[in-house]
């Protein structure tokens, strides 16, 4: 589990002004895209999921049907958290470049600052910077790669890591409920080692926006991902009916997607959405990702529960270890790799 290494958008942009994009980032964005106020990804109060609502618990159910995407009001990640996960983001990226650069990704590693997905010396390059860290378990942790310049770092992706992790643990367990499942069967899937990774994303300006792609499109392979808006500029597109919808995300929100692995569990009734990130002209964008996906020792394929006979699984069974090293071994192309996880 690798990507090649490639230059810094961030450091290409600083030194010749962004007036240059190079050949490897150019690429076609020909597809239809939804005017402002078309249509909305679905809103759910976490709050009311709490207190049981029967209404709320029902539209979770549709959003992840129909859409593969929600936002999360009313969450419970204290403001402060989300702030100083917010302001560590910001703070990294702002670090100079030579710093930045004792964070790059190591062969065979995942963890640290470049860029993921990059398999060939000849595909085409996201407009964009990451750092990419294991946060849980606690153990997986490679603290080489978290970075000692910025004082509060570790405690403010510690404190987020944890607020998270503990929303996801109880949207699964109101999946679970919806599903008909007994929520012990996935929560025992994840297990006391559970995998969460954090991914901060840095998607420079571009003068050729409408050339570039900051994130190419693809859908995720965990169970789900919680998005976070660091600053105010909007880049995120979901794909629906062959069409790119802009998500407009509200004042301190989450947005959460299906994962690749949670519509393998439901063998298809949920469904992981196609998404990438667009880049602005003139501003800078920033966002964080969290992924939460179960155990290295699970096993990836259709719950029992949601297969009456075996030949009705539309998915194939594989170890976890064996699932994400195939998924990082691929090259980003919307939602190919679950494709490849089809029963022949």
């Amino acid at each position: 589990m690798e990507s090649l290494p490639v230059p810094s958008v961030q450091s290409m942009v600083a030194a010749e002004g962004g007036a240059h994009v190079p050949p490897r980032y150019i690429r076609p964005r020909d597809e239809a895209v939804a005017t402002d106020g078309e249509t909305e990804i679905p809103v759910i109060d976490f709050q009311r999921l709490q207190l049981g609502h029967d209404e709320e618990m029902a539209r979770l159910d549709r959003a992840c049907q129909d859409w593969g995407f929600f936002q999360l009001i009313n969450h419970s990640v204290p403001e402060d958290v989300v702030d100083g996960m917010k302001a560590n983001a910001r703070g990294f990226f702002e670090l100079p470049a030579e710093t930045k650069k004792q964070f790059a990704q190591e062969r065979g590693q995942l963890d640290g600052y470049g860029q993921l997905f990059v398999v060939s010396e000849d595909q085409k390059l996201d407009w964009a910077d990451i750092l990419f860290l294991n946060t849980l378990p606690v153990q997986n942790r490679n603290f080489r790669f978290w970075p000692n310049q910025l004082a509060k770092f570790r405690s403010a992706l510690d404190k987020y890591s944890a607020a998270v992790k503990s929303i996801v643990d109880f949207l699964l367990v109101t999946v679970a409920n919806n599903l008909g499942v007994d929520p012990e069967v996935i929560a025992n899937k994840c297990g006391t080692d559970g995998i969460q990774a954090v991914r901060m994303n840095y998607y420079p300006p571009c003068v050729q926006a409408d050339k570039v792609i900051g994130f190419s499109p693809h859908s995720d392979s965990d169970l789900l991902t919680l998005v976070l808006q660091v600053n105010e500029v909007d880049g995120l597109q979901i794909k629906r009916n062959e069409t790119w919808f802009p998500v407009r995300p509200l004042e301190g929100a989450f947005i959460v997607n299906v994962g690749d692995i949670l519509q393998i569990f439901t063998n298809g009734r949920y469904k992981s959405a196609e998404h990438r990130a667009v880049v602005d002209m003139k501003k800078e964008r920033l966002s964080i990702a969290a992924f939460h996906s179960p155990s290295v020792h699970a096993v990836i394929g259709p719950l029992k529960e949601m297969v009456a006979h075996e030949h009705e699984a539309v998915y194939r069974s594989i170890g976890h270890d064996e699932f994400m090293k195939l998924f990082f071994s691929s090259k980003l192309e919307g939602k190919s790799f679950l494709d490849r996880m089809k029963k022949l």
